[in-house]
């Protein structure tokens, strides 16, 4: 049995918090840079070169890749052979986004009260927390700072089973389309499949993880995943909805099984600054 302790935890958190919100992930920023090659329209190449410049000061200087520094979300992949020590492992990763938004003077966008008085907490908490026990001895901490207008655009719909594929690509592209530019393209998309409609939502997010531009090992999928983006960026919406042939860099799709009467399908899009960084303990 591996012990962690809970104070190991909020330390971590802190830390990841930071980097997330400073320091845009490598596999983003080559796929900004590809994607600059390929673009059709010269706002467009001027709009990534922008956001790729964005994202080196932001880095150099340690200051937030964008101004909405988002909900935290935290994925905890805990080892079955993990003893927390010292604490709550939740409330260790609350302290952990406590900690890390006012150390790095990140913005606090979380209220209470969300349907009435719309009270900010002033720490950015609570997190959102996503718990998975697993095999082994490790905890893996993931943290994502998820902004408030790619997340706006989220969508869930259960359809029919003879909907098929055609239905999941004509519910993705309606939810681009009808999001423009408010979702802050180019979008990573994470797609949901199967399950319940709860579960589709969680796959959905959990898919934003993968490193972008990698296709689902499964080739079925990757197929959908490679439809999916084509059509996207066929309705030239482009970067920052100015127009272009990049409204999308990646797609990425996470299936599970589902009722012989049910389709759940969840979309979850992600604006170009895609933040996420994560530590093994």
């Amino acid at each position: 049995m591996k012990e962690i302790k809970a104070t190991e935890i909020t330390k971590t958190v802190s830390q990841l918090c930071q980097q997330a919100n400073f320091e845009l992930g490598e596999d983003v920023l080559a796929a900004l840079k590809q994607a600059q090659k390929t673009e059709r329209s010269p706002l467009g190449r001027e709009t990534l070169s922008q956001l790729i410049e964005n994202a080196r000061i932001a880095r150099e200087e340690k200051l937030p890749l964008c101004q909405d520094c988002g909900t935290a979300v935290v994925f905890l992949e805990i080892g079955q052979e993990v003893h927390i020590s010292g604490g709550d492992l939740y409330k260790a990763a609350e302290e952990g986004v406590r900690q890390g938004y006012a150390q790095g003077y990140l913005r606090k966008a979380m209220v209470s009260r969300p349907f009435s008085d719309r009270i900010n907490t002033k720490d950015n908490t609570p997190p959102v927390v996503h718990a998975e026990i697993v095999p082994g001895d490790k905890l893996k901490i993931m943290v994502m700072p998820k902004g408030g207008g790619a997340e706006n655009m989220s969508r869930m719909a259960m359809l029919l089973p003879n909907q098929g594929s055609q239905g999941i690509i004509e519910l993705v592209v309606k939810t681009v389309d009808e999001a423009g530019g408010n979702a802050c393209p180019p979008l990573i998309i994470g797609l949901g499949i199967g399950g319940t409609a709860e579960k589709a939502m969680l796959l959905a997010k959990k898919a934003l993880l993968r490193k972008v531009g990698q296709p689902n090992s499964d080739p079925e999928i990757a197929r959908l995943e490679k439809e999916v983006l084509a059509k996207v960026n066929a309705l030239g919406i482009g970067p920052m909805g100015l127009g272009g042939t990049t409204t999308a860099l990646a797609v990425h799709a996470l299936v599970l099984p589902a009722h012989i009467v049910s389709l759940p399908v969840a979309v979850n899009l992600q604006c170009h600054s895609a933040r996420h960084k994560e530590a093994i303990l």
